[in-house]
C-alpha cells in the first residue's frame, strides 16, 4: 500500500509559476503604478510628435530600478501603436558609441541593418535623416543609460549630431530623451558646449520607491507571475523590506521573487517560504553587479579580476598584474580604471604614499568572492 501524495508538495509536472516572464528583465507590465506624474510629463513633452513637429527633448534620471526605462517603454509602445512616429531605445551599455546608436536607428528606420563595414558616419547620418525627410516622420530617441556614452567620451558627439539633424538635412525630425541612474554626475555640465545650447531638456525625476509602494508593485507582479496563494503577505512584506534595503530598486524585488520561487520548486513545495527569500536573497542583492560585470570588454574583465585579486594596492602595483595580462599601455589602464570606478565597481580614491605623493589606491566596492563567482 503506497502513501497519500502530500497536498503541499509538487508533482514532477507542476510549477509554482502562472507565468515566470513576468520576472524578466524585458517585461513591461500592464499595470503601472506609482509614476503617474512622470508619465504625465513625459507624454506633454512627446505630445508636439503627435503633430507632426519636433517633441521636446527630456531629461529623465533617478536612482536605478525606479521605473525609468519602464516608462518610456510603455509610451514608445503606444506612439508605434496609435501614431507614425518612429521611437527608438537605444541600450548605451550595449551601443556605447555614436557609430553604433545610429546603426541602430538606421535598422529601426529602414528594417533592416546596415553593411557591417565600408559605410563611413556621415553617409549612415545621411541616409537615416533622408529617410525621415522623405517619409515626413518624427523620430524619438531614448538612449538609456546615456552615462556610458560619458565613460567613452562619445556624448557629446552622438547628442550633437540628434540635436543638429535638422540643420544637416532641412526637415529633420529629431527628439531625443536621455535616460540616467548615476545621481553623482552632472549630465548637462560634462556635456559641450556647443550641446548645453540646443539642448535643454525637460527635467523628470524618478525618485526611490518607498516600502508600501514596492510592497504593492510586487503584489501585483506576484499576482500575474505565480499561481494563487503562492506568497503569502508576510513572505512579500519581506521581498519589499530587503528590496528598500537595496536602494529601493524594484529590479531587486523582482529577481528575488523569482529566484525564491525557483528555491521553493527545488523543495517540491507549492508555497514561497521566507527561508526561500532569504536564501535566494544572497544571489539577488547583486542583481547589479551581474549585470555591470556582463557589459564589460574583455580587457575591462581582466583589470576587475586583477583589482579582486590585489584590492587595496596601489594603482602602479596592480598596472604591473594589468600589463603582463593584457599588453595594454598605461593610458588605456587609466581610462579603464575611470570607468570602473564611475561604474561603481571599484573605488580608486587618491591616498598620500610616503616619499612618492599621491597615489590611487584600487579596490572593490563588492565581496571579491561575489566578483569573482559572476566573472
Amino acid at each position: 500500500m503506497t502513501d497519500e501524495p502530500d497536498e503541499e508538495m509538487l508533482s514532477w509536472d507542476e510549477s509554482v509559476f502562472r507565468n515566470e516572464h513576468v520576472f524578466e528583465i524585458d517585461y513591461v507590465p500592464e499595470t503601472f503604478i506609482h509614476r503617474e506624474s512622470q508619465m504625465e510629463s513625459l507624454k506633454y513633452a512627446l505630445k508636439p510628435a503627435v503633430r507632426g513637429s519636433r517633441p521636446l527633448n527630456v531629461m529623465a534620471q533617478g536612482p536605478p530600478g525606479t521605473g525609468k526605462t519602464t516608462s518610456v517603454q510603455i509610451l514608445f509602445d503606444e506612439l508605434r501603436a496609435r501614431t507614425d512616429v518612429q521611437a527608438v531605445r537605444v541600450n548605451c551599455q550595449v551601443n556605447s558609441t555614436r557609430y553604433a546608436i545610429f546603426s541602430r536607428l538606421f535598422e529601426e528606420v529602414f528594417d533592416y541593418e546596415p553593411p557591417a563595414s565600408g559605410i563611413s558616419f556621415k553617409k549612415l547620418f545621411s541616409q537615416v535623416t533622408d529617410r525621415l525627410v522623405e517619409s515626413d516622420e518624427v523620430l524619438v530617441v531614448a538612449l538609456d543609460d546615456i552615462n556610458y556614452l560619458f565613460y567613452e567620451s562619445e556624448a557629446s558627439d552622438t547628442l550633437y549630431s540628434l540635436l543638429r539633424a535638422h540643420e544637416e538635412q532641412g526637415g529633420a525630425k529629431i527628439g531625443v530623451i536621455v535616460i540616467s541612474s548615476d545621481l553623482d554626475m552632472d549630465i548637462l555640465e560634462e556635456l559641450d558646449g556647443r550641446v548645453q545650447s540646443v539642448f535643454r531638456p525637460e527635467d523628470i525625476y524618478f525618485p526611490k520607491y518607498d516600502e508600501p509602494e514596492i510592497a504593492e508593485i510586487l503584489q501585483e507582479r506576484a499576482n500575474r507571475g505565480f499561481h494563487d496563494d503562492v506568497v503569502t503577505a508576510p513572505v512579500l512584506d519581506k521581498v519589499a523590506e530587503l528590496t528598500a534595503e537595496q536602494g529601493g530598486d524594484l529590479r531587486v524585488g523582482i529577481d528575488l521573487l523569482r529566484r525564491a520561487g525557483m528555491k521553493a520548486e527545488m523543495r517540491a513545495s507549492r508555497t514561497v517560504e521566507r527561508e526561500d527569500v532569504e536564501e535566494a536573497y544572497e544571489n539577488s542583492k547583486y542583481v547589479h553587479l551581474s549585470r555591470r560585470l556582463q557589459e564589460l570588454s574583455d580587457s575591462e574583465t581582466a583589470l576587475v579580476e586583477v583589482i579582486a585579486e590585489h584590492s587595496g594596492e596601489q594603482a602602479g602595483e596592480i598596472y604591473d598584474r594589468f600589463h603582463e595580462k593584457t599588453d595594454l599601455g598605461y593610458t588605456r589602464y587609466s581610462e579603464i580604471i575611470n570607468k570602473l570606478d564611475q561604474l561603481g565597481i571599484i573605488d580608486a580614491s587618491y591616498t598620500e604614499v610616503e616619499g612618492r605623493g599621491r597615489s590611487r589606491e584600487l579596490s572593490l566596492n563588492y565581496d571579491a568572492d561575489a566578483v569573482t563567482d559572476r566573472l
